[in-house]
């Protein structure tokens, strides 16, 4: 399979190894200027954010590739509470962090322009992509969970062990297809569902099928949540690197020419 971008064609049989050496990698679009790109801005876990278990700052950088292959230009931010106040002119959120609830510090209010600037964007139009935990983030901001159609709970959601498990996949809502793959992560079970969203992707780490990434709207956006991600070998996942951009460009509302084909 090949990705193909305008005057572009990268082998995703290869993509494992070119995100393993992402530093010395990139990826652009030579028919898509920098003026016309869709703007990305990475939400990167770090300080009350981060936890011992997701390694934000080495997952956000190959993400950002990936969505560079799609067309995207990428910022990252590792204050997440600086990125959510600055999404004046970005078409895709991407939040890549984890639970700031997570320790028993007291930590500082989030900053009002954090809370009410999330909220104005969702009301603008602003294309989400909730990864992984995700689902655990952003407690503070009201407008989070009710967007992303999720939650984990505390106690009563789980995951088994990082283990290699096979995804299957469903349709988005403008009929691109999620093709099945196997992906070495975690499947999140029980996480909260609030509101209808659509699947689209299902894990079989357990003896039940459980989501693995839906699409929703809210307000004037859409959004798109992916479970998966939990370290770098999930991304070196062909099918995930692909699930990931169709995920990205559904919720942005398209990428005109510069969008991403996906052909045998």
């Amino acid at each position: 399979m090949h990705l193909v971008l305008p005057s572009t064609v990268i082998s995703l049989s290869t993509l494992a190894s070119v995100l393993g050496s992402w530093r010395q990698t990139r990826w652009r679009s030579s028919a898509t200027s920098e003026e016309t790109r869709m703007r990305a801005l990475i939400a990167s876990g770090s300080g009350r954010y981060s936890d011992p278990w997701h390694p934000f700052d080495r997952t956000s950088p190959i993400i950002a590739d990936i969505l560079r292959t799609a067309g995207f230009n990428v910022s990252v931010d590792d204050d997440v509470d600086h990125a959510m106040s600055t999404l004046q002119n970005i078409d895709l959120l991407v939040v890549n962090a984890g639970d700031p609830w997570r320790g028993e510090q007291d930590a500082a209010p989030v900053p009002t322009d954090a809370v009410e600037g999330f909220a104005a964007a969702l009301a603008r139009g602003l294309g989400v992509l909730a990864l992984h935990c995700a689902v655990s983030s952003l407690r503070d901001y009201p407008d989070w969970f009710p967007a992303i159609g999720g939650m984990w709970v505390p106690g009563l959601s789980f995951h088994p062990p990082a283990s290699r498990t096979h995804i299957t996949g469903g349709t988005l809502p403008d009929g691109t297809t999620i093709a099945p793959f196997d992906v070495f992560d975690e499947g999140y079970c029980r996480i909260q569902e609030i509101g209808r969203n659509h699947t689209v992707a299902h894990h079989h780490q357990t003896r039940h099928a459980h989501r693995a990434a839906w699409t929703r709207t809210q307000c004037a956006s859409r959004i798109a949540v992916d479970l998966l991600g939990h370290d770098e070998r999930s991304y070196e996942s062909d099918g995930h690197a692909r699930m990931l951009i169709s995920l990205a460009h559904w919720a942005s509302g398209g990428l005109g020419e510069a969008a991403v084909k996906i052909r045998v």
